[in-house]
């Protein structure tokens, strides 16, 4: 972009060399305090970067001159240099808030302060005798609770589970020279976290990702995640918003939080950078995190429509294995997937447990995403020399495709319809759904249709065949009308009643008892979108040249009487 202003960046590894892909294709220099071959500046040349720590003053002064804003893709950095420098450089977030989120106890305090559900703890710093302090948060809490470090923890070091008192001597030994505090234990049902974006336009988010931990490293992300409602997605999104808005400057954070089996969310921690759990939104969303993040920090324009998920996406992070070359064979996997998305972060030889890189599969539903990467999946687990359990089962694809009717008299006319889902693999669900004997039932599914995988209805009906139409009415999902040739009127009166909706309320319709048809209108509908599916109906199209010409040749050949004779045959 043209007088673009320039970025530092303190901390140089896989989430600045990210930040680094995206701002090279706004043009714009981001220059990166950290040691000199360091993952973000292997993939930008300039001589703007700086070699040093970024817990380093002078070096911090010195990138500070350098740049117009300056933006840390890590939060343990020198805060009081950052304060200094913020006289003479934009420093995003601001420095406060990198000073509280830093402390994970101050940032847990904080949030309490603002009205923000966090799990309960209790200060342990200072204390003279550390293993009567951690008896007695056993006897408050119960057991089990975590033991954590305020700072430099991440990817669970710096975190212990005292599990009963036999295990306070141990977690002594293990975090007893730190800075700690004891946390109840939070029973949750599932970890979620929501990237937040607060830039000059406020606060928005991207959607709400489920993320799964092995060994607490961050293992996988599903987007959207499963088995969630809307309802408690939206919560999610409210509650990380209200979390953000409480914090001092721009950018990118990374809000992650415990859903209980009551369905109650509490944060558990905040990232005021890029996060691992936000790395799907470079090819599911339309807008990167990390675009997201500069954008944010430069002032400009952030669409809300832009962060949204443009499909199904799971992120599986490649993490080191037993072999120094692990995650060059995970990866060499994964390029023979056509979905999925590689990306390595120039690290060098793997240690077990390091984060080497990650690989990011679409689809369009997440069962499919889900059938797709499992190989990969069991790939790392091989390579972390993780003993592998029974064969994963496939997940049942989740329906793109809703054919309902009004009785199930209607079912023999759609069977022709709903082999040519089966035979095109596309996942469909049938119900009964009638206009005038279930209209609660059908306004329920039809209003709800559009929040799940559902992405086209076909609706069969015969006599005054309302169904379709009264569907249409309640969701913005395409809707394909079907008339069914009742005992009466042959079926025209159904074809009627579908064609002619009130403007507004359209209603696709196709002939009467042509189940074939409306099933391939659904599929041309997904085609739109899924490149492969519309490349199994060009196969079929082709299929049925091939068949008709074949047909005239042999008319040719024999002469319409000999043909008609064969046809009676």
């Amino acid at each position: 972009m043209a007088n673009a202003r320039k970025v530092g960046v303190l901390g140089g590894g896989q989430l600045g060399r990210m930040l680094i892909e995206a701002a090279n294709r706004l043009n714009i220099q981001v220059n990166v305090l950290d040691v000199g071959h360091s993952p973000a500046k292997q993939i930008s040349s300039h001589d703007g970067h700086i070699d040093g720590s970024f817990k380093d003053a002078q070096a911090v002064k010195q990138l500070a001159k350098r740049c117009d804003v300056v933006t840390v893709e890590i939060e343990h950095v020198d805060t009081e240099m950052l304060e200094e420098v913020a006289g003479d450089v934009i420093v995003e977030p601001s420095w406060k808030t990198l000073r509280l989120i830093k402390d994970k106890y101050a940032q847990k305090e904080y949030l309490k302060e603002h009205g923000v559900g966090v799990a309960e703890s209790r200060d342990l710093q200072g204390k003279d005798d550390l293993e009567v302090a951690l008896k007695d948060v056993g006897k408050e809490f119960g057991y089990p609770f975590m033991l954590k470090s305020k700072t430099e923890a991440y990817d669970g070091r710096g975190n212990f589970v005292v599990r009963n008192e036999d295990d306070v001597p141990k977690a002594k030994d293990v975090l007893g020279n730190r800075p700690l505090y004891a946390e109840r234990w939070a029973d949750f049902r599932l970890e979620l976290a929501v990237m937040v974006v607060k830039s000059k336009d406020g606060v928005l988010t991207f959607p709400v990702v489920e993320t799964v931990h092995e060994d607490s490293i961050c293992k996988l992300t599903y987007a959207p995640p499963r088995n969630v409602s809307p309802e408690i997605t939206k919560k999610a999104q409210e509650l990380a918003k209200k979390a953000i808005g409480a914090f001092e400057g721009k950018g990118v954070f990374g809000v992650e939080m415990f859903l209980l089996k009551d369905d109650t969310l509490l944060i558990n921690e905040i990232a005021p950078r890029p996060h691992n759990s936000g790395h799907y939104t470079i090819e599911a969303c339309y807008i990167s995190q990390y675009s997201a993040h500069l954008r944010a920090i430069l002032d400009l324009d952030i669409p809300e429509e832009g962060l949204r998920l443009r499909e199904p996406a799971i992120m599986l992070n490649i993490l080191g294995g037993k072999t120094k070359d692990s995650h060059e064979q995970i990866a060499k996997a994964a390029i023979k997937i056509p979905r999925a998305s590689v990306h390595l972060y120039g690290k060098g030889e793997a240690r077990p447990g390091r984060k080497m890189g990650h690989i990011t599969l679409t689809a369009p539903t997440l069962a499919q995403a889900e059938n797709e990467i499992q190989p990969l999946i069991d790939l790392v687990d091989s390579m972390k020399g993780k003993p592998l359990g029974p064969k994963s089962e496939k997940v049942k694809e989740e329906p793109l495709v809703a054919v309902i009717m009004g009785s199930d008299s209607d079912l023999p006319v759609l069977k022709a319809g709903l082999q040519i889902l089966e035979n095109f693999a596309v996942p469909f669900t049938v119900r009964i759904t009638s206009a005038h004997r279930t209209p609660d039932w059908l306004q329920e599914f039809s209003k709800k249709a559009a929040a799940t995988s559902i992405k086209v209805i076909i609706g069969a009906a015969g006599g005054a065949a309302h169904l379709p139409g009264m569907c249409a009415s309640w969701t913005t999902l395409p809707v394909i009308g079907l008339p069914v040739k009742a005992t009466h009127l042959d079926g025209v009166d159904s074809l009627y009643s579908m064609t002619q909706m009130p403007r507004g309320e359209p209603v696709a319709t196709v002939g009467i008892n042509n189940s074939t048809n409306a099933a391939l209108l659904a599929i041309r509908i997904l085609g739109a979108s899924d490149l492969v599916l519309r490349d199994r109906l060009q196969v079929w199209m082709k299929g049925n040249e091939t068949e008709v010409l074949r047909k005239d040749q042999k008319l040719l050949d024999e002469g319409y009487e000999a043909y008609l004779t064969g046809m009676g045959k």
